[in-house]
Order: C-alpha cells, then sequence, then structure tokens
C-alpha cells in the first residue's frame, strides 16, 4: 500500500513587527562582484567576513554546498548573528532558515538527538509542484437570496464573473456564499477561486472601478481585468518545510501541532516514509529538495554527544548548510576534561569552514548607532552620539546600544526635542557597565556575608563570615 503523505493548504502569515537588536539588518550589503559595501543594508564593517558569507551563499543558491559547515567565530559584539540574520535575508522567503541557541537543547521536553533532528529538518525545503485548474475573473455582481424564515432554507445566489472576452453566471453553494463574505468580495475585485479545495484569492481591484471610489486604502491593489478563458489550468509552487510535513503526518491533529508547538518525539519511521515518498516525487519531478540554513548560535554549549551527532548528520544527502558561531577561544568541551578550540571537538572543526570576525573600529561603532538611532527612531545631537561612540569603545557597543532608549525616556522626562550629552550622562550614571559593577563589588566585596578571602585556595571551603 502506498503510504499518503499529507501537506499542509497553505499559509496566512501576520508579521508582528517589533523592534529587536537585529531588525536593521535587511541583507549581507554586497555588490554583484561579491565586494562589501562600507555601509549597506544595516551591515557596517566586518567586510571580510561578509565577502566570505557572500560566496557561500551563492554555493547555497547554486545548490553546490551540502551538508558543509560554517563557523562565525569572535569577540562578543562583533556582528556574528548579524551575519547569520543577513545571510537568511538575502536568501529571500522561500529557502528556509532555522535558528536555535546551543543551550535550547537541554531545556525541551525531548531528547537532544531528537531536538537537533528536528532543527536540521526544519531548515530543508520541498518545493512542490502541483497543477491546479483555477477559475480567475473580475466579479460583475454577486446575488445572494437571504430566505424570509431563519433555518428553513440555506442561502443561495448568483456569481457572474467576466474576463476581457468572456462573461459567466455561477450559482453560489453556502460555503462558496460563506468564503465570499469571509474574503469581503464585491463587485469590481478581480478573484481566482481553486476548483479542487473551493479556496477563494482576492487578486486585487479592477483597474476599470478606480475611479468608483475616492475613500481608498493604501494598501488597495489595482490589476487588470483577467484575459482568455474563465477555467485555467496552472501550476502553484508550494514551499513547505519537512519538519512540517513530520508533524502533520505524526499525529491525529498534526496541522494544529504546528502552531501549538507541541510536536513531541516523533517516530524514526514516518521520517523514513516521507524521506521515500520525497525522493519518489523528485523522480517524478513533482517536487526539488531546497536546502536551508541551520544556525547554532553559542555552540560551545553543546555537549560531545551533539557533537559526534553532527558530524553523522552532515554526511547526510539530506543536510542543510549548518552554520554555526561561537564567542570562545580554547576552552573544554562540554561533559569531557579536553580542551579543545572553540569548544569544539577537532574531528568536527576539520569539516568546518571558519569566517573570523574582527572588532569595530571607531567610525564603525558610529555607523551602527546612527543605524540603532534611526531604527528605534530616536532623534540625537552630533554631541551625543559622540559620546555614546566614545561609551562604546570603552565598554561594549551592546551597553551602548542599551543607552539609546534609556536616554531618549530620559529626554521625554525633560521634555526635549532631541538627546543631548545630559540625557547620556544620566542614563550612564544610573545604568553601570560590566567594569564599574565589578569595581563597586571588589571594592565593597570585604563587608559581604560568605566572602572569600583573595588568597584563598579554590578548593577551601572556608567562607568568613563578617560580623554585625
Amino acid at each position: 500500500m502506498a503510504t499518503e503523505v499529507k501537506l499542509s493548504e497553505g499559509k496566512d502569515l501576520t508579521k508582528i513587527e517589533r523592534i529587536g537588536a537585529h531588525s536593521h539588518i535587511r541583507g549581507l550589503g554586497l555588490d554583484d562582484a561579491f565586494e562589501a559595501r562600507a555601509v549597506s543594508q544595516g551591515m557596517v564593517g566586518q567586510k571580510a567576513a561578509r565577502r566570505a558569507a557572500g560566496v557561500i551563499l551563492q554555493m547555497i543558491k547554486e545548490g553546490k554546498i551540502a551538508g558543509r559547515a560554517v563557523l562565525l567565530a569572535g569577540q562578543p559584539g562583533t556582528g556574528k548573528t548579524a551575519i547569520a540574520m543577513g545571510m537568511a535575508k538575502a536568501l529571500g522567503e522561500e529557502t528556509p532558515f532555522a535558528m536555535m541557541a546551543g543551550s535550547e537543547i537541554f531545556s525541551l521536553e525531548m531528547g537532544k538527538t531528537e531536538a537537533l533532528t528536528q532543527a536540521f529538518r526544519k531548515a530543508i525545503g520541498v518545493r512542490i509542484k502541483e497543477e491546479t485548474e483555477l477559475i480567475e475573473g473580475e466579479v460583475v455582481e454577486i446575488q445572494i437570496d437571504r430566505p424570509a424564515t431563519t433555518g428553513a432554507a440555506s442561502k443561495t445566489g448568483k456569481l457572474t464573473l467576466k474576463t476581457t472576452e468572456m462573461e459567466t453566471v455561477y450559482d453560489l453553494g453556502t460555503k462558496m456564499i460563506e468564503a465570499l463574505g469571509k474574503e469581503k468580495v464585491t463587485s469590481g475585485d478581480v478573484i481566482a477561486i481553486d476548483k479542487a479545495s473551493g479556496k477563494i484569492t482576492k487578486l486585487g481591484r479592477s483597474f476599470a472601478r478606480s475611479r468608483d471610489y475616492d475613500a481608498m486604502g493604501p494598501q488597495t491593489k489595482f490589476v487588470q481585468c483577467p484575459d482568455g478563458e474563465l477555467q485555467k489550468r496552472k501550476e502553484v509552487v508550494h514551499v513547505v518545510t519537512l519538519h512540517e510535513i513530520d508533524v502533520i503526518n505524526s499525529r491525529t491533529q498534526g496541522f494544529l501541532a504546528l502552531f501549538a508547538g507541541d510536536t513531541g518525539e516523533i517516530r524514526s519511521e514516518v521520517r523514513e516514509q516521507i524521506d521515500s515518498k520525497v525522493a519518489e516525487w523528485r523522480e517524478e519531478g513533482k517536487a526539488e529538495v531546497v536546502p536551508g540554513v541551520l544556525f547554532i548560535d553559542e555552540v560551545h554549549m553543546l555537549d560531545m554527544e551533539c557533537f559526534s551527532f553532527l558530524n553523522r548528520a552532515l554526511e547526510n544527502e539530506m543536510a542543510p548548510i549548518l552554520v554555526v558561531a561561537t564567542n570562545r577561544g580554547i576552552t573544554r568541551i562540554r561533559g569531557t576534561n579536553y580542551k579543545s578550540p572553540h569548544g569544539i571537538p577537532i574531528d568536527l572543526l576539520d569539516r568546518l569552514l571558519i569566517i573570523s570576525t574582527t572588532p569595530y573600529t571607531e567610525e564603525e561603532l558610529r555607523s551602527i548607532l546612527d543605524i540603532r538611532c534611526q531604527e528605534e527612531d530616536v532623534e540625537m545631537s552630533d554631541d551625543a552620539k559622540e559620546l555614546l561612540t566614545k561609551i562604546a569603545k570603552e565598554t561594549s557597543l551592546r551597553y551602548a546600544m542599551c543607552l539609546i532608549t534609556a536616554s531618549s525616556l530620559a529626554c521625554q522626562k525633560r521634555k526635549g526635542k532631541e538627546v543631548e550629552i545630559e540625557d547620556i550622562t544620566r542614563v550612564y550614571q544610573l545604568f553601570v557597565d560590566v567594569k564599574r559593577s565589578t569595581q563597586y563589588l571588589m571594592e565593597y566585596q570585604e563587608q559581604f556575608m560568605f566572602n572569600e578571602f583573595p588568597g584563598q585556595d579554590d578548593g577551601d571551603e572556608e567562607t568568613t563570615m563578617v560580623e554585625d
């Protein structure tokens, strides 16, 4: 018996735009010759690292690289996550990009290898081609007859559709009337009806009706009235990830599990069946596999079991491109007593292409803070920006970025128009950076309870208690 693999119908996602640490990144900021521009698409500096990421990106787009791994290594706050985000944006909407932190796999209610397998499969897309019959035309009029008494009979109606060459009247059933009402279809809209599923898609309003109403929202899209026949055969392309197919096929309420996030462990038989089905579709030319990118931040948090799993998983033909990031030098591999560069075993390091990031210069710090001020909608004077750049150089870029919104709130409090030096000074005194907080604690640590004397060995568990 042939296995039936269920797929999700489609995705209608509403994106909530929030200002995050990397919401200003739009891409890698490279030109056609893969040369990094100084400031472009939210990216600043790190030219060598961005150029290297661009070369890898091109290999991904051409499908030449699968099962390879890239390591982004550099100090904290040198833009490792920003480069990974830039790669994701530059790949486009269709290419899957899954992101996780190394410590995430220890907090899930499933095995470590299962969590990694799910992450891998989230990063592999399947582009499925289907031929469907569509009815496409401009709505001339909709007549819906509602019965006088409720519940006595179902609603009936007629829908008149036209193209540039023909016009037809369709009888409507209850389901189609509900669907038209849900989509808020009115006469003058250009719609497409999928004959197989009955799904109605609003393509826009007809240009012929553009002068009927003055009050049109800016999001109103005008399209030409379709030409030719009303009924057309069209090739529709869906892109779903292997993980989505796994979840839908693994449980009875599979489709809902995607939204609940409660996927649990997925049996290996289900995955094997899906893999063989996808391979079958590839042979028939129905589908193609789109290897995406899996980004694991803080990769030194993984342990030996995870690293050995990654070694094996990268050899699989259905492997995505793995991008990992770390800010450690030579450090202990988690779960062992051995030390290794970046906290990664040597056999996995051999497979990695290493891209290193360097600390930012003062001008680059200034450009980044400029971009962040625009992103967070904060007006700031040049003197204040200069002071903030100095703070970033002395302490860290992340600390300086945290002060932007705080100083704008201080500015609002004194009813100022733009952030001045006094606002930055005020928040600099209110919120201390790491150096100052450590210094403060070291000065007063003699008075704290359970404080260890500076000369005491780590193995000695005796502590001093200061009496009042």
